[in-house]
């Protein structure tokens, strides 16, 4: 059987504009809204060993689906230049996502290569990563040795059959308690435990998971089912607003809103009347948070997006394989960020026709979350 291409990115994008005039960095980069940089997410591999309904379904992403080949991905010296780049204009934060990141032979060299880099005041980056949790309770402390501060694992039911029916490949939900467990045990904290919800799928374990986790030094988030890419199926009935997570949780368990950690913070946070922790929701589709986006984000093969619902993006590896100078590529990344005025939550339509007819929007297997 032929293989089975499915484009993920912007197969045809070009490399950013180099400026005429190379302005070195400040630190200080504002969009055109007067978002800062803050955030960098760097998906390092398009391979997932689970087959989630809302990420990577098996009916698309088949046993004849082709990946990126090895020399399309960005080494960890490409990787580790745009990361320094990307700090001298502000950023403080990279998450490492993929697919599913701890397949990346090696990450640890990685995760070392970044644990060195420093801010322009000196200090350490936030370094952290996005996990199916599979691989963790082998790679933990791995990982930790290596510099890793903390991970956040995706699980969206205590149900092994519900489990193993979003996973799609049969992986029981124990073994990654488990990883969460060791995890934790070797340091990586605080740790964050994400859970898409999608109507009549797992809505029912809502309630379940609160109740499991709380008490627990976990930190509990639950994620409304988004409309990135084009192969999910998405379908705005399946969505279960925030505000009924959080309306279920409280009915049982009591709920109080605090503060955000930082400006910018994705999920708005909840904490038990009682003392018993805390949970957060993120509400992409019901209550965009938009107007405070500083993340940007790098694809497995070096592709600049400036928002999770991008349909085309920016391609550094062009760059940087040209031989292109720091002070150019910097530039060139300055001179996009400047641009950006990307809000597309903010104005999605109830039949999410706020981006153009015709157009993919970049998958999230391909970007990272």
């Amino acid at each position: 059987m032929a293989e089975k291409i499915i484009m993920l990115g912007d197969g045809r994008a070009p490399p950013p504009v180099i400026p005429a005039t190379l302005d070195a960095p400040t630190g200080l980069l504002g969009d055109a809204l007067g978002r800062p940089l803050h955030d960098l997410r760097i998906s390092v591999t398009d391979r997932c060993n689970f087959r989630c309904v809302y990420c990577m379904p098996k009916e698309v992403f088949d046993k004849d689906y082709a990946y990126l080949p090895h020399s399309s991905l960005l080494s960890f010296e490409e990787i580790t230049r745009i990361a320094t780049l990307f700090i001298a204009h502000g950023v403080e934060k990279i998450r490492l996502t993929g697919g599913e990141p701890l397949l990346r032979k090696n990450l640890e060299k990685l995760i070392g290569m970044l644990s060195a880099l420093r801010t322009p005041s000196g200090r350490p980056l936030d370094i952290t990563l996005t996990t199916n949790g599979s691989l963790l309770a082998r790679k933990a402390q791995s990982l930790k040795d290596a510099g890793l501060n903390r991970v956040t694992v995706s699980l969206d039911s205590l149900d092994d059959a519900t489990f193993k029916r979003m996973n799609d490949v049969d992986f029981a939900v124990g073994d990654v308690l488990h990883g969460i467990d060791v995890a934790h045990q070797v340091g990586l904290g605080p740790i964050k435990i994400n859970m898409v919800v999608k109507g009549g799928m797992n809505d029912q374990e809502i309630v379940p998971m609160a109740r499991h986790f709380k008490g627990s030094p976990f930190i509990l988030r639950f994620i409304e089912y988004m409309d990135v890419g084009a192969s999910n199926g998405w379908n705005l009935d399946e969505v279960i607003p925030s505000a009924e997570v959080v309306r279920r949780i409280s009915a049982e368990m009591p709920l109080l809103p605090i503060e955000a950690n930082y400006s910018g913070e994705t999920a708005a946070r909840w904490r038990y009347a009682d003392g018993g922790g805390e949970v957060g929701v993120i509400s992409s589709v019901t209550q965009a948070f938009c107007k405070d986006c500083s993340r940007a984000r790098l694809s497995t093969e070096g592709k600049l997006y400036t928002c999770l619902f991008a349909t085309r993006g920016h391609d550094l590896r062009a760059l940087l394989r040209e031989g292109r100078s720091d002070a150019e590529i910097s530039a060139a990344i300055g001179a996009l960020w400047r641009v950006r005025a990307d809000r597309y939550s903010e104005t999605r339509t109830m039949n999410t026709s706020g981006i153009e007819r015709g157009e993919k929007r970049v998958e999230m297997s391909y970007i990272g979350g």
